[in-house]
């Protein structure tokens, strides 16, 4: 029976052995269970279990824990957990043993002596550097159970992590001035980090405001009732020997801004308004200034006025005042967080306070021309009000009224060039300064100036330098001064002296014999040296000297010939026969150079005409034939040295006549012809033959061929029999040439061949010194009729053949053998 019920239930009525097996029981209800024995009398009393039995599995060990995990390591411990197994073995957990092998070892040794119930468990006490693994068992009534899986070698060392850090707040905080503010964070790392505040860079320490609070995983800044200098960038730092990490945060204390800065300053003062300006506060409370409050205040009442209450600027229009009255102005500046307290102004009476500007100092002139003159003049008071304009008048010295120079504003500049002005004409000028207010006064006119330009003395000459000498001259030259002085050069004034010497003598007594800028200094003595100067001279007198560089000795210059070469002296010269052939060229060199001309190194022919001139030399000859081409060439000589150069000249022409014309392959109706070029081609490419024939009988030449580019021709078309001359010319873009002809005439007849050989030569008779033979004709004639035979005979085993004679027939008789 259940042990909460009283009935029995009945488990079986046939067992016959002293044990048996109750199915069908629920696990965990507890059961009393009886007994009774039965024979066939009867059944005898019940025996009955004492106490009842809870129904479960049997008893065992427990399982091996699960999760055995090391939470921490250092160099000498090791602190680990696990989880109780999955099931206790039926009965619960009395104790856990914990063991330990050293790496290198079998055995494992215990580690935990006492009943040990907690499963969490720290070795301490190790060796650094040792490497151990751990494992776990459970035991409960029954004993011991399974070890738990081993864990992982662990060395013992301190364990190292690099920090890490989460925070609580973003980059930026903004808080009202008087409120606290906390920035707040977890950390973590092995060994276990620093934790350092900076603001601005600097480190926070702790005060009556500030408190820093850190734990081993948090950290936290504290500012309590916040004021201005409390903003910053607050900067947290989180280091160990690992590394670091850091959190930044922007805070922000706001507040209304402080007053503007002054003092009030009145840029305009007029009856009727004013105009004020100020700085911005020096504090805008962390808070852009979004706002001005300006109001103004009658002296004589308590009663503030608004002005504008809606402006960015620093800068305020104060209207509809009262003139004569003062008044003063105060600022307020305002932003998201509230409004400053006011600047006030001093007290300011409404009234106009600037005028037209004071007349300026009398005008200075200078730089005066014949037809301008630069007025200058100082800057006058400007009566409260920026000057805009200056005036400038003039007036001729005799004449009452003043006149303006120029319409146009004449500002900032303090001076004018004053154009128009009449050449020799008297002046005087005047300057007045304009503001907004007006025109003021007119400045005290100037001295009077005529209109004229002035003249000073010229500058030096420049650059002066000997170009040639002789033996008792020197020739100067110079470019003119860069300053004339404003006045027209007259001339130069030249003067020389003898090195060692201290006087200087005139080359020329007056300037106008020398109005060219250079000179030939006559009159001077072979091989002494000599120094040179020379002045420019313009209506105000002589400029400061100019001095030639160098001492120069007198004595001939010698240099060395050089040709210029004109364009008729290239490397040839074409020249169409007929026209008229140039050769020239530039020459120079000191003392001036002989000059010859040569033609393929003789005497050039005596129809040149050659001319000689003191710059140069020119060949020409007229009427050029071809045999006046060919290389001349031009030498110049002096005791320098020599130079020459020399030009190939062509003379085109017609071209000469072909040579060694022959006739061959004669025929009947046909012969070939064929020719060598000219000798002289004229100087151009020979562009074609000309090819002519005549009858012997008659006097007309007869063109066969006018355009044949090759050497030869086939003359066709001839008359068999007929006696023909032959000629040829050769043609090129000039002409054609002469022709050249055949010596004798050819008569136009197939060529003639020997005939062929006798047949059938046979004897008919044969005598003791004779032989009579026969034979017939050939098969060809060679081209003619057969006018005999020539009969030979030879003694048998000789060499020669033996002339008999010829005979016109087919038989003859051989005698004398």
């Amino acid at each position: 029976r259940e042990s909460d019920h009283r009935a029995w239930t009945p488990v079986s009525y046939t067992v016959t052995r002293q044990n048996a097996t109750v199915q069908g029981l629920t696990e965990g209800k507890a059961y009393f269970f009886r007994i009774a024995a039965e024979n066939i009398i009867g059944m005898g009393p019940f025996t009955e279990t004492t106490k009842e039995i809870v129904i479960r599995d049997p008893i065992t060990v427990p399982d091996r824990p699960e999760d055995l995990e090391v939470k921490a390591v250092t160099k000498n411990s090791v602190t680990l957990t696990w989880n109780p197994p999955k099931y206790n073995g039926g009965s619960d957990i009395t104790m856990y043993v914990l063991e330990s092998r050293l790496i290198g070892k079998e055995k494992f040794h215990k580690v935990t002596k006492e009943k040990m119930l907690d499963r969490k468990y720290t070795i301490e006490g190790l060796k650094e550097g040792d490497t151990y693994e751990y494992r776990v068992s459970a035991c409960n009534i029954v004993g011991q159970g399974k070890p738990s899986f081993c864990t992982k070698p662990i060395t013992c060392k301190d364990e190292i992590a690099p920090p890490t850090l989460d925070l609580d707040f973003r980059d930026k905080l903004i808080v009202r001035v008087g409120e606290a503010f906390s920035l707040t964070g977890r950390y973590s790392g092995k060994p276990a980090p620093k934790v350092t505040w900076l603001k601005d860079d600097i480190v926070v320490k702790e005060n009556d405001r500030t408190k820093i609070k850190t734990t081993p995983t948090t950290l936290c800044l504290g500012v309590l009732k916040s004021v201005r200098e409390d903003s910053g960038k607050y900067c947290v730092t989180v280091e160990n020997s690992t590394g670091s990490r850091k959190g930044f945060c922007q805070v922000n204390v706001v507040d209304r801004p402080s007053p503007p800065v002054g003092p009030v300053i009145f840029d305009e003062v007029h009856k009727d308004h004013m105009v004020v300006s100020w700085k911005p506060p020096l504090d805008d409370g962390g808070s852009e200034i979004t706002n001005y409050i300006i109001e103004k205040k009658d002296t004589h009442r308590d009663l503030w006025m608004p002005v504008t209450s809606a402006t960015v600027k620093t800068t305020c229009k104060i209207p509809k005042l009262l003139e004569g009255r003062e008044y003063q102005i105060r600022i307020y500046a305002e932003n998201l967080y509230g409004i400053s307290d006011p600047l006030i102004s001093d007290e300011m009476k409404a009234k106009d306070r600037f005028r037209v500007p004071d007349a300026p100092e009398q005008p200075v002139i200078k730089d005066v021309t014949k037809d301008s003159a630069v007025v200058v003049w100082n800057k006058p008071y400007d009566g409260g009000k920026p000057i805009t304009n200056y005036i400038v008048e003039k007036k001729e010295t005799m004449a009452t009224r003043w006149v303006r120079v120029t319409k146009d504003p004449i500002f900032p500049s303090t001076q004018f060039k004053v154009p128009d002005l009449l050449e020799g004409c008297e002046y005087e000028f005047r300057v007045s300064a304009e503001n907004e207010i007006g025109v003021g006064d007119p400045s005290p006119p100037s001295k009077p100036i005529f209109a004229r330009d002035p003249i000073a003395k010229p500058s030096p000459p420049v650059n002066p330098e000997a170009v040639d000498k002789t033996k008792n001259s020197v020739d100067l030259s110079w470019q003119p001064p860069r300053h004339d002085g404003n006045g027209k050069i007259i001339g130069y004034l030249v003067e020389y002296q003898k090195v060692g010497d201290e006087e200087w003598k005139k080359a020329n007594l007056t300037a106008d014999s020398c109005p060219e800028t250079k000179y030939k200094v006559t009159g001077l003595t072979e091989g002494l040296t000599y120094r040179f100067r020379v002045k420019a001279v313009n209506a105000a007198g002589e400029s400061e000297p100019a001095y030639v560089h160098d001492p120069v000795e007198v004595k001939d210059r010698l240099e060395p010939p050089e040709l210029i070469l004109d364009a008729n002296m290239a490397r040839e010269q074409h020249v169409k026969a007929g026209d008229t052939l140039r050769l020239s060229a530039v020459i120079k060199g000191v003392p001036f150079p002989k000059v010859s001309w040569k033609k393929e190194d003789h005497e050039v022919s005596p129809k040149a005409d050659i001319e000689v001139t003191g710059v140069g030399s020119k060949l020409e000859i007229r009427n050029t034939v071809h045999e006046d081409g060919g290389t001349y060439s031009l030498t110049v000589e002096n005791p320098a040295g020599s130079k020459t150069v020399s030009v190939k000249v062509v003379v085109l022409d017609k071209p000469g006549p072909p040579r060694n014309l022959q006739v061959s392959e004669v025929r009947s109706d046909s012969c070939y012809l064929t020719w060598m070029e000219p000798e002289d081609d004229g100087g151009s490419v020979i562009t074609n033959y000309v090819v002519e024939r005549k009858d012997v009988a008659s006097a007309q030449w007869v063109a066969i061929s006018s355009s044949s580019k090759k050497r030869s021709h086939m003359a066709k078309y001839l008359m068999e029999g007929t006696q023909y001359l032959f000629r040829v010319a050769a043609e090129n873009q000039f002409g054609r040439g002469p022709y050249v002809e055949t010596l004798k005439p050819i008569k136009a007849i197939d060529p003639l061949h020997p005939p062929g050989p006798p047949k059938n030569l046979h004897h008919v008779d044969v005598d003791k010194t004779e032989v009579s033979l026969v034979w017939n004709r050939p098969d060809r004639d060679g081209g003619a009729e057969i006018t005999g035979y020539l009969v030979e005979y030879q003694e048998d085993g000789a060499d020669e053949w033996t002339k008999f004679q010829t005979v016109p027939m087919l038989d003859c008789v051989v005698t004398g053998l």
